[in-house]
């Protein structure tokens, strides 16, 4: 059995961003410990030459890019691909949004496998032509991956309109279950264990940021609002949240580091999650890993993950009646927090994942 592994599409490792980085890492470690031998794709900023070196046990292509955002990516891939298919062993491509160079791999004999990641293309924040760039290449994935993997059981049933069913494979995202967490990060802030609410996601239309903030601002608490991201009035969107912030919503940028992160939801009294759309949301399932009660979005792609421990919302008014009633019922508080847990050790641990990713490779 080949046991070569190259691993695309991520920053790369260690993880310091994004659901993909941490599903590298983890997966890169835990396939070394298995007797692979595995490479990773690490996209480094600025100017340099591509060099190679290895991170425990780990084999690194660290591929310098200049161009910042969507197009340093797109150059980024498409140099892990032209280095990647000189190699032996089977690729694993984390997201579809540059699939189309996966034609290499196919004139080439390469097994490919490709997590197909959320519906891109319908976000709201892309416009025409980034939409028919992902449009595009959600296609050629499916076309020119090998196996295809689906996050969510509704990404799988959008992916068997396009490909047959027995080249899907369903696996989850997973998460580090979370235990007492130290508090001085909260103390950084100003914040006290229980006495606020959470809210971890791009500053953007399609995460309801501003209908969460909205329902928030119109119920007299002493309680607080947290909301990670870096915010500005130069964006429109952005400066509406700002304005429509109350004196208890706290914005105090983007926080990357786990840990501070970790402990922010582990101590919150709730955790809302306004996404509305993608599939198996990393934020949302490390919210569960955290034991945090959570407050989401009522939509398919919620309610699966989440499942029926949590409260869901459609609508800024709905949103507020639910917080309402969460800011004052400690028991019910208890009680989703115990189903968050429960979901978590049910479906989303890393050892059950890691297995899953590992027989399909």
């Amino acid at each position: 059995m080949n046991r070569e592994a190259h691993i695309l599409g991520s920053r790369g490792v260690p993880a310091g961003y994004s659901g993909f980085e941490y599903l590298a890492e983890h997966l890169a470690l835990y396939l070394v410990e298995n007797g692979w031998k595995v490479t990773v794709y690490c996209q480094l900023p600025g100017p340099g030459d591509i060099y190679e070196d290895d991170w425990r046990g780990v084999h690194r292509v660290n591929i310098p890019i200049e161009h910042p955002g969507a197009l340093g990516t797109i150059f980024f891939d498409w140099k892990a691909t032209l280095i990647s298919v000189k190699r032996p062993g089977t690729m694993l491509t984390l997201g579809y949004n540059t699939a189309i160079f996966g034609l290499l791999y196919r004139l080439k004999r390469i097994r490919n496998v490709i997590n197909m990641d959320g519906i891109e293309w319908r976000r709201g924040k892309w416009g025409p032509a980034a939409r028919a760039w992902f449009y595009l290449n959600d296609w050629a994935g499916c076309w020119l991956g090998n196996q295809l993997i689906a996050d969510h059981p509704e990404i799988a049933r959008h992916l068997e309109t396009r490909v047959a069913s027995h080249k899907i494979t369903l696996i989850p995202y997973g998460a580090d279950k979370v235990t007492s967490p130290d508090t001085r990060p909260l103390e950084n802030l100003g914040l006290t264990p229980g006495a606020y609410s959470v809210v971890v996601a791009r500053p953007v239309p399609e995460n309801s940021i501003l209908e969460i903030v909205t329902a928030f601002s119109r119920i007299e608490t002493t309680s607080r609002l947290v909301i990670l991201g870096d915010y500005s009035r130069e964006n429109e969107y952005q400066g509406s949240v700002l304005d429509a912030a109350g004196p208890n919503v706290v914005f105090p940028g983007a926080i990357f580091d786990k840990e501070i992160v970790g402990a922010l939801r582990y101590h919150a009294r709730l955790y809302v999650h306004g996404h509305t759309v993608g599939g198996t949301n990393p934020s949302l399932v490390e919210s569960l890993a955290a034991g945090a009660a959570v407050l989401a979005h009522d939509n398919k792609f919620n309610r699966w993950t989440a499942g029926d421990g949590a409260m869901y919302f459609s609508s800024v008014d709905e949103c507020e009646a639910n917080m309402r009633q969460l800011l004052e019922d400690d028991s019910q508080v208890e009680a989703m927090s115990a189903a968050s847990e429960r979901r978590h050790r049910e479906v989303f641990q890393w050892p059950r994942i890691l297995r899953k990713y590992e027989e399909l490779l």
